[in-house]
Order: structure tokens, then C-alpha cells, then sequence
């Protein structure tokens, strides 16, 4: 298994306590959290079940579907049931009367997998969740009861902040987060995919460290033309993705993908308000209410800009990103990516792209720049200076040792180089930020780049460069 080293860990080390364990695992769809449940205990899976995806039938939205096909997963096991349960407190306690009649002694490792598909409207399916729990899985000492879902903001809403019967209940959480770019490279090591880091850090800017994603990766072809296979053919394995991961993780994905649509059309995306007027959400918690399921499921990310006090929402998904810039509602040739990865307006948006693959690393950086242990806030930087005019800063990285990396996110196929007219527009940049910040922090100019730095007689501008290699740190 790549990656997942502490999540493995903890598991097996909560398989050998002689405690009950109530263990939720989330994050977002198709960064692999069935595939860690299953590799780390193989065999020892004393009973597990998936809940009916809400996109693969009709009808799957309804309690008695959920529960016919719950009652299936029963007679595979061999339980000994006659019928159907009627509600979800008699499904549990089918279940419940047949781990009893099979326990032996040894673990029983319990797995829901996709709970919240199971949650549909009026099932009451919580309360018998927490009946089961409550009133028996907590006072089993050998049941490790294991659920999952893509849903994030359900499992954080129902579980992990839960302030009814399930309150405190659970025993350990685990949110999974995409590949990080060094596991990307070993990912497609193993599968014999050979790319340089510069076409896997192409990759991550599409498909964001999702290992699902990669496993469509064939040896032999080239990163274009694997990207091809996956959005630019008649049968692309993802033509259908973006609809199935908002369709299979929310209630409303018309209302997210709306959402998502007008944060892509921005760089530095918009506040709230802005939103709001967009989309004409009337006043109300609704749309507070979406903004903070898609951050939870990974999706957007709120931040506030560095000097302001206002917070922003930014689309920072990867698939969403690259799949709204070329794809949306448009139809593109075939072997358009192959064709086309070196137009202008591929390197536009390769650009942009490479900012979000640099927050999304930002403690490589921090290692690079050897200030791991230093407590640091980081955004990016937009505004306007009466005397010295607008400015837009890539990142930015406070630290608590007074010193500001004002860096520049450079994503080339050479070494940048620095003219006579880009270090008048950074010391224009460093002057208006200086205005911003206390007497004591002084500012550390900071080049991220493909390769490095052409030395010249500007180059001095730059007091630390990292590149590639660098964000492919363990850390």
C-alpha cells in the first residue's frame, strides 16, 4: 500500500485492544478509503455492507431499497433471517443476533461502507445507528465497528460533532486526504507508469492526487495521452465523473455544481456575499450551509487574504478546475489533450494550476525553506496602494520568527529569469506589502519554480528558490 502509514498503523493497533472501537474514515470520493479498510485487514472483515449509491438507481433514495439490499448482504453472511426488516432498528438487531451467534472470542471487525447513502429521507436511520451502538456495540469489547463515507459533511454533522446520542461516541476518525506528490510517483512507480516529475506534477494539476484516478494510468503512453483516454475519447473512463462525484455525495448537486461553477470563473475567488448576489440565494443559512459541505468534502477552500478580514471562498479542486477550464458542457475531438497541452490556453491555466498544487504542499515548503517547526499562516495577496497601485502576490507565508516570504509561483519548462522590469514590479509588490506589516518582519523574496533560477545580475533579488524536487519532499 502507498501512503496511509499512520492510518494503517492505528487501525491494527486498535484491532489488538480489547476495547469496543466506534472508527469513522472520510474524505473525498475515490481517495481510497474502502481500499485502506480492506487492505489492512484482508480477511479478518467480520461482516461488511455498502450502501446503495444514490446515482446507480432511481430509486436507491428509498428506505426499502437500502434495506432489502442490507437484508441481502445478511443471507450472504448466512444469517439466519426470514424476511426483510421492516425499519433499520429491526435491520441492527438482525445483525446484532447474528455476530452474537458467530462470536468466537476473537475481533469482529463490523464495516458500513458509504453510511450516509443509508441515511435516506424519514428511515430514522440515525436513531437506530445510535441504538445499536448505545445500547449494544459500546459493551462488546471484541466489535470494531468501522464506517465510511464520501459524504464528509454527513459523517462530521452525525458522528464526529454529533451532540445527541451519538455524542462523544466515537473512538477514533480519520479523514483521508488526496496523495501528496511524492506518493503520486510512487503510486505509478508500483503500477510501472514511468513519468518525469514534471508530467506527474501535470498530472496532480487534473487529477489532484487521487489515487482512483491514476490506477487509469497505462504503461507505455505518455501523460497527454493517458489524459486523453480519460476525458478526451468517446468512451473516457471520467466522462461522467464530475456529475457522479456531486450526485453521489450531496442532496442538492444541481445547487453545489452552481456553486462551483462561480468560483471557478474567478482566480482569488469571491466572499460570501458575492455568492449570494451571484446565485440569488435569499437571506437564510442555505447557502452557509453548502459552502461549509463542499470545504468539508474538499471541494472549495475559505481563507482569508493576508492583510484583509473578510474570508474568501476559492475552488481548489483539481478535477473541477481542469474539468470546468476544457470540458463542461462542451465537446471536445479526440485526442484533444494530445493536441493541445501546449496551447496558449493550456498554459494559462497550467499557470493557475500550479499555484493550487503549491498551497496544496505548503509544508514541503516550509521543509525546503527549513521552517517546519515555525508557526506559519499562509494565503495569497490581491489589492490596491493609492501611490504605488494594484498588486497581486502568489503567497505569502507570516511567520512567527518576524520574517514574510513573499513568493512567486513560477510554473516554466526552463529556468525562470529575472529582467530588469520584473524586479521593479517586485519591489513595487515588496514596498506595498512592507506598508502592511510591523517594523520587525522583514520580507524574504521567494521563487517556486519548475527548475531554478538563471543567474544574472537580477537574479540576487530572489533569497531562496525551490523547485520541483522540493515539493516532492517526505514530510
Amino acid at each position: 500500500m502507498i501512503g496511509r502509514e499512520w492510518e494503517r498503523k492505528e487501525l491494527l493497533r486498535r484491532y489488538e485492544r480489547n476495547k469496543p472501537e466506534f472508527i469513522a474514515v472520510y474524505g473525498r470520493r475515490r481517495v481510497g478509503k474502502t481500499f485502506l479498510i480492506d487492505n489492512t485487514f484482508e480477511k479478518k472483515i467480520t461482516f461488511r455492507h455498502a450502501g446503495l449509491s444514490p446515482i446507480d438507481d432511481q430509486k436507491s433514495g428509498e428506505m426499502n431499497r437500502q434495506l432489502e439490499q442490507f437484508y441481502y448482504t445478511l443471507q450472504l453472511y448466512h444469517a439466519d433471517v426470514d424476511h426483510c426488516p421492516k425499519d433499520w432498528l429491526e435491520a441492527f438487531f438482525m445483525l446484532e443476533t447474528w455476530l452474537e451467534k458467530v462470536d468466537d472470542g476473537s475481533r469482529q471487525v463490523v464495516f458500513l461502507d458509504e453510511l450516509p447513502w443509508l441515511d435516506t429521507p424519514r428511515s430514522h436511520f440515525k436513531s437506530a445507528l445510535e441504538s445499536f451502538w448505545n445500547n449494544w456495540g459500546c459493551h462488546r469489547n471484541n466489535l470494531m465497528f468501522i464506517v465510511c463515507g464520501s459524504a464528509s459533511s454527513w459523517i462530521l454533522d452525525n458522528l464526529i460533532n454529533n451532540h445527541g446520542g451519538l455524542y462523544n461516541r466515537l473512538t477514533c476518525q480519520m479523514k483521508l486526504a488526496p496523495f501528496s506528490l511524492r506518493e503520486c510517483e510512487l503510486f505509478l512507480e508500483e503500477n510501472q507508469i514511468h513519468l518525469s516529475r514534471y508530467d506527474i506534477v501535470q498530472s496532480y494539476m487534473i487529477l489532484g492526487g487521487i489515487p482512483y484516478y491514476l490506477d487509469y494510468y497505462e504503461p507505455g503512453l505518455s501523460m497527454p495521452q493517458d489524459i486523453d483516454k480519460l476525458f478526451f475519447t468517446n468512451n473516457a473512463f471520467l466522462k461522467d465523473e464530475y456529475d457522479r462525484l456531486f450526485s453521489s455525495v450531496f442532496s442538492n448537486p444541481d445547487t453545489m455544481k452552481s456553486i462551483i461553477e462561480v468560483l471557478a470563473s474567478r482566480r482569488e475567488g469571491y466572499k460570501r456575499s458575492d455568492i449570494a448576489e451571484k446565485l440569488k440565494f435569499r437571506s437564510g443559512g442555505t447557502l452557509t450551509k453548502c459552502l461549509k459541505s463542499l470545504i468539508e468534502s474538499d471541494f472549495i477552500t475559505k481563507y482569508v487574504p493576508f492583510g484583509e478580514s473578510i474570508a474568501y471562498y476559492k475552488l481548489t479542486d483539481p478535477f473541477c478546475l481542469f474539468y470546468l477550464h476544457f470540458i463542461g458542457k462542451s465537446h471536445k475531438m479526440d485526442h484533444y489533450w494530445t493536441n493541445n497541452h501546449n496551447s496558449s490556453s493550456a498554459n494559462s491555466w497550467r499557470g493557475l494550476a500550479f499555484e493550487n498544487v503549491c498551497f496544496r504542499h505548503i509544508d514541503q515548503i516550509k521543509k525546503a525553506l527549513d521552517i517546519y517547526g515555525v508557526h506559519t499562516t499562509h494565503s495569497a495577496w490581491f489589492g490596491y496602494d493609492e501611490e504605488l497601485g494594484g498588486a497581486q502576490i502568489d503567497l505569502i507565508l507570516d511567520r512567527d520568527d518576524h520574517v514574510l516570504n513573499m513568493c512567486e509561483i513560477k510554473y516554466l519548462s526552463g529556468d525562470f529569469s529575472v529582467n530588469a522590469a520584473y524586479q521593479r514590479k517586485l519591489a513595487n509588490r515588496q514596498a506595498i506589502i512592507q506598508k502592511m506589516i510591523s517594523p520587525k518582519q522583514v520580507i524574504h523574496q521567494t521563487l517556486i519554480t519548475t527548475y531554478g533560477l538563471t543567474q544574472n545580475k537580477y537574479s540576487g533579488v530572489f533569497s531562496k528558490v525551490i523547485t520541483l524536487e522540493d515539493l516532492f519532499l517526505v514530510v
